[in-house]
């Protein structure tokens, strides 16, 4: 700590090189320069519950932190100097937002300039709207003192601003800034989440959004691709104090549950295939028959010769991929008002492909053949013609399944890294490369999201909790044909049980 707080001030570094040690004053001189500069990072351990420890960290606060007039100004997004200054303009950050069970929503700031009065009329500079704290709170504890007016450098709390939350800006007249918002750590493992109850479902909704609002390290999901709720946190305890929260504070039962995977299916060659739908039902009947020809799209692929392409379409699909959609359609065997049926038809039926239920990506169609009829043709007609036409040619295309792979990049001690490198490969995971980060190995992998199940849980027990992991979605790329006819056997029993 002595060397820490020497770095931070070319006149200790002199001292400490002289006399080998700094002495109290140039320590607390070191430590507060090392502060301001953001180059010193103080940890304290303490428990409120049996008030250890509190009474060291306040020393500390009053004898060696800068106060609120020494830090460096604030910067905005544009680049705008924030000077903690209570002459000049009201600026106020939000860092952080609870709710209370009979209170509502209570939001924190820190005034960075100027001053805030009770009634003051306040700009939000995120959401753009005007907000009014009616009461002006600073905390002492679990109490709330009462206060009119708070200055450059205070920190307080108000009630009930509904457009506010954690990294909002308030600004008073005479200003717009937007303070650059605190990062959060990004999510390391993820759970579904479901209601014990199916009547709380609605509800479960409700409270994951509160808690969100009151938790920015954790990230709440709604996958409609999934038909689940996922939460991202930090680990299990993270994940199990949420889970806590809901069942104690909200009274709602809830279960983790295995999260599904995002799969992504497509083909692996040609294929070609007709249907004709027909129906008839006393008066006006339905009828259309259509002709196509499947392949796998790639970039710069070359185009069809086996027809002529009289109109091509390309569909950036929602979920990846693309969709190349040729009309080859010649002699008016399908009017070409129909054609947008054809395609709403094949782009329903890429919504559910047939290996897992997943999405479909990366396709070329091209629509060369088809009948109508004078007066049972229609749109629903030629719609299920192209849905069912799409299904039979992909079946007969060898269809392939991808899945999602990651980006793992681990921090190890040296002595566990062998441990760690062995767990990755068992998990048909390809290593990238190592490297060296303060005095760590760091290993670089990519690895499906499939097999980074629980994958946190079992590297804390192999290095007792001394790595570190950051994940970051890398591609898709193809299943193993063993594991994909396991996931295809599994998806064809759950539809049979569903059924």
């Amino acid at each position: 700590m002595v060397e820490k707080a020497a770095e931070n001030d070319e006149s200790l570094m002199e001292l400490y090189f002289e006399k080998g040690s700094l002495d109290e004053n140039e320590l607390r001189k070191g430590l507060n320069a090392g502060m301001m500069n953001h180059q010193v990072f103080p940890v304290f351990c303490l428990s409120a519950k049996r008030n250890m420890g509190s009474g060291r960290l306040m020393g500390f606060i009053d004898n060696v932190a800068p106060c609120a007039v020494e830090m460096p100004a604030e910067i905005t997004e544009d680049g705008t100097e924030v000077k903690c200054d209570p002459t000049g303009p009201s600026v106020l950050f939000v860092y952080k937002t609870l709710i209370e069970p009979h209170l509502g929503k209570l939001v924190f700031f820190k005034v960075l300039s100027g001053e805030v009065t009770t009634g003051m009329e306040l700009l939000n500079t995120k959401t753009n709207v005007s907000e009014r704290p009616t009461q002006l709170f600073i905390m002492d504890g679990k109490n709330r003192n009462t206060i009119d007016k708070l200055k450059a450098g205070d920190l307080g709390c108000t009630l009930k601003l509904k457009n506010t939350s954690t990294n909002h800006t308030l600004c008073g007249k005479g200003i717009q800034a937007s303070i650059d918002p605190i990062k959060f750590p990004e999510p390391k493992l993820r759970v579904a989440i479901v209601a014990k109850n199916k009547a709380d479902d609605e509800k479960l909704s409700e409270v994951l959004s509160e808690i969100n609002m009151q938790d920015p390290t954790l990230k709440v999901e709604y996958s409609r691709e999934l038909k689940q709720v996922l939460l991202h946190g930090q680990g299990e305890l993270h994940l199990a104090v949420t889970k806590w929260r809901i069942e104690n504070v909200y009274k709602m039962p809830v279960e983790f549950i295995k999260p599904k995977i995002s799969f992504r299916e497509t083909i692996q060659k040609a294929a070609m295939a007709n249907y004709r739908h027909k129906k008839q039902s006393g008066g006006a009947g339905q009828f259309g028959e259509v002709y196509i020809k499947i392949e796998p799209y790639y970039e710069g692929m070359p185009e069809i010769t086996e027809f002529p392409v009289r109109d091509k379409e390309e569909h950036k699909l929602p979920w990846g991929g693309k969709l190349v959609f040729n009309n080859c359609i010649t002699g008016g065997a399908i009017d070409t008002r129909f054609l947008p049926s054809i395609l709403k038809g094949i782009m329903e039926k890429m919504q559910e492909g047939p290996l897992t239920g997943s999405f479909v990506r990366d396709i070329r169609v091209s629509v060369y053949d088809g009948k109508m009829h004078p007066v049972d043709s229609n749109d629903i007609s030629f719609k299920i013609a192209g849905m069912m036409a799409f299904r039979e040619a992909f079946h007969n295309a060898q269809p392939q399944l991808l899945e999602p792979v990651y980006d793992v990049e681990v921090e190890t001690p040296d002595e566990m890294m062998g441990d760690v490198m062995s767990d990755l490969q068992s998990r048909r995971s390809l290593i990238m490369g190592m490297d060296s980060r303060d005095g760590k190995q760091v290993i670089k992998a990519r690895t499906p999201l499939l097999e980074l199940d629980g994958y946190s849980t079992t590297l804390k027990s192999i290095t007792q909790g001394k790595a570190k992991i950051k994940t970051s979605f890398a591609e898709y790329v193809p299943v193993p044909g063993d594991l994909q006819k396991k996931l295809h056997e599994e998806y064809k029993k759950t539809e049979t049980l569903q059924s």
